[in-house]
């Protein structure tokens, strides 16, 4: 994702994309490492067992006036939001508004922990903790235990009751908790929750765990992405990432659901020096299941025109092209229009393709703006564009192919979904049902 910011982000990712012009097109990889968290307790932390914290590993004090260092930093779906007390009962709750850049005055380490109150009744003490016999003798003031979070496991994703797997929901105002102060088009916690991270399978944590490209859940079983993204690759090199957000914590309510690729199934035209036929199918060892976080995206008909503004390309890709430019922790979004054809391929011949160039029936277009638009790493990622005929429910128009740079007031190039509905629903008409 390119896009004007103040802001530097500082973030450790694995990445391997590819970016193509279609003069001179040759593969391209960009790698940084994650970060390795395990083990690290930022200064300020009293430690205490993981089994006490349920999986937090760490108590952070806060609070103010009287409350000062009494109060404690836990998850934010483990803070009532009526009472702002702690939750002691297994139940979980969302709410609020999180502003995802820090300052001085933050009064916990990290944008999704909240500094809650300790319920007036105190929180139950530690199971290691002994009964004191009473007495009657006056013993001065009593000192009270630690205080000792009750474990509260984080919730495993359950299906939907209604409606299951309607294809094309986006959240607008996220799950949970909604960002403020959002100059950077983070894209909100469960947006869009049909995106997927592609991922090497083979690597060797905590130093290397390798994401190659974007994609997107078009039924429970399969990935849709670009061609050339995942053809130097067998099924048993990748696994896919469904309902992941921010890739530097996994402090999210809902965790994200990792699969096996069984077969990668590429476009037969596919050419991988101009990118023509740029689509691709993964089809899952198993399913994920549907999730507030986890979703499918509608797919168009051949015939479907769209011409709506409101368009949304996703992804993790740089924010400016070339070795400046810095992979992204938190998901992107970019609202991007959609550019004609015979417009699109106008402004690509005033670039290096030349006077002479022709855009391939295979493309669409969108963007064009000054500094926003896709970039590298953002390969093989969704473009998706609200339905004429029901506003609410998005339909994948594109899939992120190549560009002119990044940011430079020119289209960008994305392979044509609805060219290729036929094709999609054939390969899959055994493998999986299209909503």
């Amino acid at each position: 994702m390119y896009f004007a910011t103040s802001s530097t982000a500082f973030v450790f990712i694995l990445i391997t994309c590819i970016r193509a012009s279609a003069q001179k097109i040759k593969d391209t990889a960009d790698t940084i490492l994650f970060e390795n968290r395990d083990g690290f307790i930022p200064p300020g932390y009293e430690e205490v067992s993981t089994e006490n914290l349920g999986g937090f590993g760490a108590i952070e004090k806060c609070g103010q006036g009287a409350s000062r260092g009494v109060d404690l930093c836990v998850p934010y779906y483990q803070c009532d939001g009526e009472t702002k007390t702690i939750i002691q009962d297994g139940r979980t709750n969302g709410f609020g508004l999180i502003d995802i850049r820090f300052g001085e005055d933050k009064p916990c380490d990290h944008y999704l922990d909240i500094c809650c109150a300790i319920p007036k009744d105190g929180l139950p003490p530690s199971s290691e903790s002994p009964n004191p016999e009473p007495s009657t003798e006056d013993e001065g003031p009593i000192e009270q235990p630690p205080v000792v979070i009750p474990p509260t496991p984080k919730p495993t994703p359950k299906p939907k009751p209604v409606n299951p797997w309607t294809c094309g929901i986006r959240n607008d105002n996220g799950i949970d908790f909604k960002i403020t102060g959002n100059k950077d088009r983070e894209a909100e916690y469960g947006e869009f929750p049909w995106m997927v991270a592609i991922t090497k399978a083979n690597y060797n944590p905590p130093n290397d765990n390798l994401l190659v490209c974007g994609g997107s859940l078009i039924a429970p079983n399969v990935v849709l992405t670009g061609a050339h993204c995942v053809h130097k690759f067998q099924s048993n090199e990748l696994k896919i990432r469904a309902g992941e957000w921010d890739t530097q914590t996994n402090k999210e309510r809902l965790p994200y659901q990792e699969k096996n690729i069984k077969q990668i199934i590429i476009h037969e035209d596919f050419n991988s020096q101009v990118l023509f036929n740029d689509i691709a199918l993964l089809v899952l060892e198993s399913p994920v299941e549907e999730a507030e976080n986890v979703g499918i995206i509608c797919l168009p008909q051949k015939d479907d025109v769209f011409t709506s503004s409101n368009c949304f390309a996703t992804g993790w890709g740089k924010d400016k092209f070339g070795s400046k430019g810095v992979y992204q922790a938190i998901l992107k979004k970019l609202n991007l229009p959609i550019v004609p054809k015979d417009e699109c391929q106008e402004r690509l011949r005033t670039t290096r393709l030349g006077k002479y160039f022709i855009l391939d029936k295979s493309f669409m277009c969108a963007g064009g703006l000054k500094e926003q638009d896709t970039c590298t790493g953002d390969g093989g990622s969704p473009f998706v564009c609200s339905n004429p005929n029901k506003p609410h429910q998005y339909s994948q128009v594109g899939i992120v192919a190549w560009g002119i740079g990044c940011g430079l007031e020119v289209p960008a190039v994305y392979a044509d979904v609805a060219l290729f509905r036929d094709w999609i629903d054939n390969k899959l008409s055994f493998t999986a049902k299209l909503i």
